[in-house]
């Protein structure tokens, strides 16, 4: 019998062990699977450029690891977010390069939503306070807000907007979305959505997530002037991308009281720098890109990213929407 041809994967992933356990129970056994020990930039080059296939997450894949890796076959995003893969390289080289579309929507939703309840209700502040022994009982009620009545806005309708719709759909909410793909009446309905242009988006939001990749036309969308045209009290949610708010403008907002409040789970830099002044601010919560981060849903994405792998050696499209390059 024939040996079975082995495939390297260089997982650029420096995951615990029980997330490694989980990856390799759902391995196929022609994919040899290498994690990254750390993220140091020699150690991740070394790893990338002896793989067949590449898989990334946070870790950035450069235009140096691309040519220099003679046998890479194609380059996969842990998760849907690829503006750290060098997309020009590859496309230079005819690499294919795929995301696990909508895998992680279900978990990232629900930690938008995390972020409103937390901005809303103050939750990181008073329990600071009443771990230090400070009771706010009767201070906080002039502060918090509740979901119900409210209008959220959002930014981009993909899977991940879309299954925010469907988590907010208990808590009494007005949804309106503005997505330069518009949906048709029917699907509007279905969700329940409505339309605004992006300006009126921003008039008419009590909270506005946001939910669009970051390229150069998004770049910094929600800055100085469109947070001007947002409604005094406004709360800002981003768990898409850090550059696609304006950190210097949400903090101005944020200061001079124009906003409530912000939940970000991405940054401009990641990992910020612990000077960060929008960290000194109680009416913002952090998180460290986390959105997507769950233990119950890395076989559901290490099971779609091997099959697209699985697909590309047999030679058959890829997951329909899954291809990017």
């Amino acid at each position: 019998m024939a040996e079975l041809k082995k495939w390297k994967v260089s997982c650029l992933e420096p995951w615990d062990d029980e997330v490694k356990r989980i990856v390799m129970q759902v391995a196929p056994p022609n994919l040899e699977i290498r994690f990254a020990p750390s993220y140091e930039p020699d150690v991740q080059y070394a790893l990338a450029i002896d793989g067949d296939f590449i898989l990334a997450g946070f870790a950035p894949v450069s235009a140096r690891m691309i040519e220099d890796a003679p046998r890479l076959q194609m380059i996969h995003k842990w998760g849907v977010g690829y503006d750290k893969i060098d997309i020009a390289a590859a496309k230079k080289r005819g690499i294919p390069v795929a995301i696990a579309t909508g895998m992680n929507a279900g978990p990232v939703a629900e930690h938008a939503v995390a972020l409103m309840l937390a901005v809303y209700r103050r939750i990181p502040f008073v329990d600071r306070e009443l771990r230090a022994g400070t009771w706010l009982k009767q201070e906080m009620r002039s502060v918090c807000r509740q979901l119900k009545g409210k209008t959220v806005g959002l930014l981009g309708l993909g899977n991940i907007g879309r299954e925010v719709v469907r988590k907010l759909s208990g808590f009494d909410v007005d949804i309106l979305y503005f997505d330069v793909r518009r949906l048709d009446e029917a699907a509007e309905r279905a969700l329940p959505v409505r339309y605004l242009p992006f300006d009126r988006l921003l008039a008419e939001s009590d909270i506005l997530s946001v939910h669009v990749p970051l390229m150069e036309s998004t770049r910094g969308m929600v800055g100085e002037a469109a947070i001007a045209k947002m409604k005094d009290g406004a709360v800002i949610i981003n768990t898409a991308r850090g550059g696609v708010v304006d950190e210097g403008a949400l903090y101005r907002a944020l200061k001079t009281g124009k906003l409530f409040g912000a939940g970000l789970d991405t940054h401009a830099v990641e990992p910020p720098a612990a000077v960060n002044p929008l960290f000194e601010l109680d009416q913002v919560v952090v998180t460290p890109h986390t959105g997507g981060v769950v233990v119950d849903n890395v076989a559901n994405v290490t099971i779609r990213v091997f099959e697209n792998m699985q697909r590309f050696l047999r030679g058959e499209p890829l997951t329909a929407g899954d291809r990017v390059a």
